[in-house]
């Protein structure tokens, strides 16, 4: 593989939100993989286009803040192009990119976190616990625009107190849309530990943020 220094990674905080559309003029994601194993780093700076919206966003959504979730972002493209050869295409790119972020945001937050987080018990059994399958959404939609910046304050400093792992498939399930399946590929966890997970993060984000929504 090439030095590091030549891997065509530039996040920004001011990268755009949003996935970056696939034009129809390129390949997909496995034919690109396919030449990034071969060396080709045209072809990984197309896959860093295509994903480091949503990369940076997953980082700042677990980090809340924005030099640090840069720097994760920027460190997991690089550690998906170092390596890129032992990736099998039995999963999809985005999937794994998603799972390398994570585990570097985890590993950041429990290094550097000095306060307290909120664990919980973890044994929900999706087969026969129906009632935590879709647990109402934490999401707010407040229309003041200081309201708004005052809620998401809170819901920062809320999200803060959960344990990273927790704090993870919150992010990938309430903001980046993944199923419970991908998102179980993601963290390295069963289907029913993400629904356990998601569950208790929801209930503990409901009593902090109660008074607030």
């Amino acid at each position: 593989m090439e030095d590091t220094a030549n891997i065509p990674v530039n996040i920004s905080a001011n990268a755009p939100s949003k996935p970056v559309e696939t034009a129809h003029n390129e390949p997909g994601d496995r034919e690109l993989v396919g030449r990034c194993q071969r060396g080709d780093l045209a072809a990984y700076e197309i896959l860093v286009r295509r994903y480091q919206p949503r990369v940076y966003t997953l980082a700042y959504g677990m980090l809340r803040n924005e030099t640090d979730a840069t720097d994760m972002a920027q460190e997991a493209f690089v550690r998906a192009w170092q390596g890129i050869r032992k990736f099998k295409n039995n999963s999809s790119f985005y999937t794994w990119i998603y799972r390398i972020t994570t585990n570097l945001c985890i590993d950041f937050v429990r290094r550097r976190e000095r306060r307290p987080t909120t664990t919980f018990e973890e044994t929900v059994d999706p087969e026969t616990n129906a009632d935590v399958a879709e647990p109402p959404s934490t999401n707010p939609s407040p229309t003041d625009e200081v309201l708004r910046t005052e809620l998401r304050q809170q819901i920062d400093a809320a999200l803060l107190e959960l344990s990273p792992e927790h704090r993870a498939v919150v992010q990938l399930r309430e903001y980046e849309g993944l199923e419970y399946a991908e998102i179980a590929k993601v963290v390295g966890c069963s289907i029913g530990t993400v629904m356990s997970r998601l569950h208790y993060a929801r209930k503990h984000l409901q009593r902090i943020l109660g008074k607030v929504i």
